[in-house]
């Protein structure tokens, strides 16, 4: 069942047209990335959905909200660079944003312990907010955003001003997340998108480019390629921009990498047998030759190309 649906989703600023008539849903207990270069529309589509812009059109459904309800009280919202009051200890603040979002003080202070020490970060509770470092802080708005236990708690860029120690601490945290609540989250970082999410939505250029369940995608684009690369001298290269203008047959597509080439391939045993044949023919030194199957990487420069 779909928690969340979004149907023709706009949004205009002053002529430019940030989010061009976006539709899809997230099914309720699922974990999904949007993915997009930077400008793709993704904060702006966050932002919309979390009733920080008013859309220029379209409509945003969650399964169960009464009409003229305030969608807000459903949804936990973390954006990239989530702001706090210095002055104020960890636990100060999660009682003030329980308060806000409703909850009796009884419950708000019950609630912000417990969140501290899921978090991770109960020992410092009772510090100023000041002397938090960067993934402390990032797991203060993630408590934050859980406060009111939301259906649908939405991240916007949850790690991207992590050090690598913070980013991993994080990401662990995500991945427990999301089997007790329904996970959007944005990034650009596609190991992200792989390690945790269920779904998968890409933008570019304001518009959907594709969407789905990553295994789905995965399965529906997946193709068969061969990477090849070799030494360095200049006889090999030449062999190789001369061999790439040349493509043999069953070979669909292919791009140059700075030591040798991406293809695209038909029948991966075809393939190698004929790289292998023509690189000895030529006696050209090879360093690396692997097969495979394309990525979501080669997938999400795909769609962002295509659309």
């Amino acid at each position: 069942m779909a928690l969340l649906t979004v149907d023709r989703l706009t949004k205009r600023f002053e002529g430019t047209l940030a989010v061009d008539g976006i539709s899809f849903a997230i099914g309720e207990g699922r974990c999904v990335a949007l993915l997009g270069p930077n400008g793709a529309g993704k904060t702006t589509t966050i932002r919309m959905l979390t009733g920080l812009l008013q859309p220029s059109s379209g409509a945003i459904r969650l399964e169960g909200m009464k009409p003229g309800q305030d969608l807000r009280a459903w949804i936990g919202y973390l954006p990239q660079t989530p702001a706090f009051y210095g002055w104020m200890t960890g636990r100060e603040f999660l009682v003030y944003a329980g308060r806000l979002c409703g909850l009796s003080a009884k419950e708000a202070y019950a609630r912000s312990d417990e969140l501290l020490a899921r978090v991770g970060i109960g020992a410092a509770g009772k510090r100023r907010i000041s002397g938090y470092s960067g993934g402390m802080k990032q797991r203060l708005g993630l408590a934050q955003a859980l406060i009111h236990r939301p259906k649908l708690l939405i991240l916007d860029e949850p790690v991207s001003a992590l050090d690598p120690i913070g980013r991993r601490e994080v990401m662990t945290l995500l991945g427990e997340l999301k089997s007790e609540t329904t996970v959007l989250f944005s990034t650009h970082v596609l190991h992200d998108a792989e390690e945790l999410c269920d779904d998968v939505l890409i933008m570019s250029a304001g518009r959907l480019a594709e969407g789905g369940s990553l295994s789905g995608i995965r399965e529906a684009n997946r193709q068969p390629m061969m990477s090849l690369e070799t030494e360095g001298d200049s006889r090999s290269k030449e062999w190789l921009e001369g061999w790439l203008k040349r493509l043999p047959a069953g070979f669909e597509a292919a791009s140059a990498t700075p030591a040798g080439a991406r293809l695209i391939v038909r029948d991966l045993e075809t393939a190698r047998r004929t790289v292998i044949r023509e690189l000895a023919d030529a006696d050209v030194r090879v360093t690396k030759l692997e097969v495979g199957y394309t990525t979501l990487e080669d997938l999400f420069l795909k769609a962002v190309a295509h659309s």
